[in-house]
């Protein structure tokens, strides 16, 4: 099985339960990439909707994936501090150079200080009947969103105290390596 590694840029395509893309990140640095966890960094990458509208993101942010838990989160880094963006989403998958998942519609912002609001519960509601989310996947998902706010108040996994500094590091640490190696 292949595995992203380290220092290259890769894809992250976001997919719905009836097969449809979502959303699709054009550039986004591996800073970890093991059979069970990616982390990943991006800065002002371009995104493109299903719809074909497309947009810059603001910050930098640091992205963990895991293969085992259906959540996934973003961790953007701004002046007033770090803010969290929580999909619940399916244990992502790695195929042709991208990180696949499917986004299942709940979300949960953290704020700097830690607390959060769970999001757009009706989107799912709708999409649950929509596109039939099977009673299986409603329990996975509900036990999941428990388990991710779980990490939230533990601050445990990308919401733990040093996780950020870490990351972002290593972040700075390719950049520098890549910027030495591919000289304009």
């Amino acid at each position: 099985m292949a595995l992203p590694v380290e220092g290259e840029t890769i894809q992250i395509h976001s997919y719905k339960h009836n097969g449809r893309i979502h959303r699709v990140w054009q550039e986004t640095m591996v800073l970890k990439g093991t059979k069970n966890v990616v982390i990943g960094a991006n800065e002002k990458t371009l995104v493109i909707e299903s719809d074909g509208r497309t947009w810059l993101t603001r910050e930098p942010s640091i992205c963990y994936f895991h293969s085992e838990h259906w959540f996934n989160i973003i961790c953007m880094l701004r002046e007033d501090g770090v803010y969290y963006y929580c999909n619940v989403s399916s244990p992502f998958v790695y195929d042709n150079n991208s990180i696949k998942y499917i986004d299942y519609d709940l979300d949960v912002k953290v704020f700097p200080d830690m607390t959060y609001a769970l999001l757009d519960e009706d989107e799912y509601e709708l999409h649950k009947k929509e596109m039939g989310y099977p009673e299986v996947i409603d329990k996975i998902l509900k036990r999941n969103l428990t388990i991710l706010i779980s990490w939230i108040q533990q601050r445990r996994g990308p919401f733990a105290p040093d996780f950020i500094e870490v990351w972002t590091n290593r972040y700075e640490l390719n950049r520098d390596i890549q910027a030495d190696t591919n000289p304009e």
